[in-house]
């Protein structure tokens, strides 16, 4: 019991900037929900059994027009193809998760794998407790926003444009402490740089795809220099 309490303890600062953007996501969602006619029983099972984020506020266009399992499915897939590249980046760090790792799985998203990716715990805490804590917190702050963005949604009526833009300001942190605590910046520029290109070439609705599989690329190239140079740093050379 001890060793999971300090994994939380741990694990709790980190989340604290996704718990902000969550809430008001989280909300927004709610009370488009509701807006719908879904009200807090359905937002609540949909952010706890789906965990989609984007993908739960292009669902309730699905729910709410004729019913097309296959271009639902289709557009699922589409929509959270970059999980994929999430997944493949998360071997290492799951591999000896043993009874955790199916919600590890399960829980991961554009901001758990952020932080998981980028957050070492500390030396006395169990990292497969650490990433659960940081998971499970965060999908936690899911539901919590959009019961009670579903809440709020039955009680008022209120403008939620420009909410969005609240996902665009939590990367931007994200990114900015990861910046910050780390030497090696290469991999970082990579990112940029590809993304910047793939949506220079593929415009604002189809580059996401190709710039993850551009990164992975030269990353994969470069790869050999980067664990020596790594492996160096480590060694005080």
């Amino acid at each position: 019991m001890e060793e999971k309490n300090r994994a939380l303890k741990a694990a709790f600062p980190h989340t604290i900037p996704v718990f902000t953007g969550f809430m008001f996501l989280g909300i927004a969602y709610g009370v488009l929900m509701d807006s719908k006619g879904y009200g807090v029983g359905w937002t609540f099972l949909m952010s706890l059994m789906a965990l989609a984020g984007s993908a739960q506020y292009v669902a309730v266009t699905f729910l709410t027009s004729a019913f097309n399992p296959l271009y639902a499915l289709l557009m699922t897939l589409i929509i959270n193809a970059r999980h994929l590249f999430y997944g493949i980046s998360m071997l290492d760090k799951y591999k000896d998760a043993g009874k955790l790792k199916p919600y590890l799985i399960f829980g991961m998203c554009d901001e758990t794998f952020s932080i998981i990716y980028s957050t070492k715990p500390p030396q006395d805490v169990d990292p497969h407790w650490f990433n659960f804590f940081i998971t499970l917190l965060n999908h936690s702050y899911w539901v919590l926003g959009s019961v009670l963005g579903a809440l709020l949604g039955s009680m008022f009526f209120f403008n939620t444009k420009g909410l969005d833009f609240v996902l665009t300001a939590l990367f931007v942190v994200i990114f900015l402490g990861h910046w910050k605590t780390q030497q090696n910046r290469q991999p970082a520029l990579i990112g940029v740089l590809c993304s910047v290109i793939c949506l220079l070439v593929f415009g604002p609705s189809n580059f996401i795809i190709p710039s993850m599989i551009g990164i992975i690329a030269v990353l994969t190239i470069t790869r050999k220099n980067y664990v020596r140079e790594k492996e160096l740093a480590e060694e005080g050379v």
